[in-house]
């Protein structure tokens, strides 16, 4: 077993689990997005990217892509809420809570790509 491999893989999964965790819940309601699982699915979103710089295959290039397009997506989403929590001292509710759970929600169709990027790279290997 490749141990890289594994560490790749895990943190792919990891970053979809935890942003989907974060996704999960009503729109209208703040109570059911955690600003602490925010943070966590962008730390794990940067990890999975640094762990794809490296892969110069084109299947590595489609990889690096979708792990910017999630990076980009949580850290706009995580400005927002920062913006109206600390420039606006409102709590987050309303149009600006239905901002961030979009902008995790696109981050979250990234990270599924990657997650199936990942089994079809995996089914096709040889043995």
């Amino acid at each position: 077993m490749n141990s890289e491999k594994v560490v790749f893989a895990f943190f792919i999964v990891l970053a979809l689990t935890l942003n989907f965790g974060f996704f999960l819940g009503g729109m209208d309601n703040a109570s059911h997005h955690n600003i602490y699982e925010l943070f966590a699915a962008i730390v794990v979103s940067l990890i999975s990217t640094v762990l794809k710089v490296g892969d110069r295959t084109h299947m590595g290039a489609v990889f690096l892509a979708t792990s910017l397009v999630a990076d980009l997506q949580l850290i706009a989403a995580a400005i927002v809420w920062g913006v109206v929590a600390n420039v606006y001292g409102e709590a987050l509710t309303g149009d600006a809570l239905a901002t961030v759970v979009s902008l995790s929600g696109g981050a979250l169709l990234a990270n599924l790509i990657s997650v199936i990027l990942l089994i079809a790279e995996t089914v096709s290997v040889r043995r």
